[in-house]
């Protein structure tokens, strides 16, 4: 289980903005973001039963504490993070705790229902994410936060009909209801001027936590969290392409090419430059 080849594998915009760090924070992140893979992999597997999935998720509770015999190598490189950075246990469980939450009947009846969902799975690991990416100002954590917010709201949005197929409903039951949308609809994919309105108010939703980590972020800490805003402009830009396509989501898969990814990067080292001439 190399933390490289599963970063590699999985052909992630996240693992796409650590060229920008240095070497070592660049290892250590992938590192993490190997055992993010492994666990929500195990939340997502179609072969594993719940109670397989629930054990496996158990024992990288321990893992993530304590050498175990028939570990995985990774375990112990997750372990060695916290001698490194403000790193504990304790963070990596809040993301287990987020991917354990997709293992039952996924319904959310509020949006605070699926908030804690989204801080859980995104913005727990953004957390732990800027202490690799290394920050000065304490305003970062809530920076994190609120981009992790967005991320995951886009994610939702994007992956609509592919949730679908698990049997996983992220929109709140609230918004449903809100916009005369049941979710018979939405089972069938049914595609209406009332879906529409729903995305654009998630949508909205998902913009405003995109402006508020904007406006968070610390002048000081631009240039350590540069990964953080490569992965903002990438999926940013994601949430702006579905809301003027009208979101297509049951028949269109959104991404950005490799060109495109590449300019976003491009983009913010640019931006970063230009800001330290100021």
């Amino acid at each position: 289980m190399n933390a490289a080849k599963i970063t590699r594998d999985s052909k992630s915009n996240l693992a796409l903005a650590f060229v920008a760090l240095g070497r070592e924070r660049r290892n250590d992140i992938t590192i993490f973001y190997a055992f993010c893979r492994v666990v929500d992999d195990i939340a997502d597997s179609a072969e594993a039963t719940f109670g397989q999935k629930a054990a496996d998720l158990g024992a990288w509770r321990t893992w993530i504490r304590e050498p175990t015999g028939g570990e995985p190598a990774l375990a112990r490189d997750v372990r060695g993070l916290y001698a490194k950075y403000a790193i504990t246990p304790a963070m990596l469980d809040e993301i287990i705790d987020g991917v354990e939450m997709d293992l039952g009947n996924v319904r959310y009846q509020t949006f605070e229902d699926l908030r804690l969902y989204c801080y859980r799975v995104a913005s727990a690991v953004g957390l732990v994410s800027i202490e690799i990416f290394g920050y000065r100002n304490s305003a970062c954590r809530d920076y994190a936060v609120q981009l992790g917010l967005a991320l995951q709201m886009t994610n939702i949005i994007r992956d609509v009909g592919k949730d679908l197929t698990s049997g996983r409903i992220y929109l709140p039951q609230e918004d449903l209801a809100r916009f005369d949308y049941p979710e018979t609809n939405l089972g069938q994919r049914v595609y209406s001027d009332a879906f529409v309105r729903l995305m654009e108010f998630e949508s909205d939703r998902a913009e405003d936590f995109f402006s508020r980590a904007a406006a968070l972020l610390p002048r000081e800490d631009r240039r350590s969290m540069v990964a953080a805003e490569i992965m903002a402009s990438v999926y940013h830009t994601l949430l702006r392409r579905m809301k003027k396509d009208r979101f297509r989501v049951f028949d269109k898969e959104y991404r950005l090419s490799k060109i495109q990814k590449s300019g976003r990067i491009a983009g913010q080292l640019l931006r970063l430059c230009l800001n330290a001439k100021r």
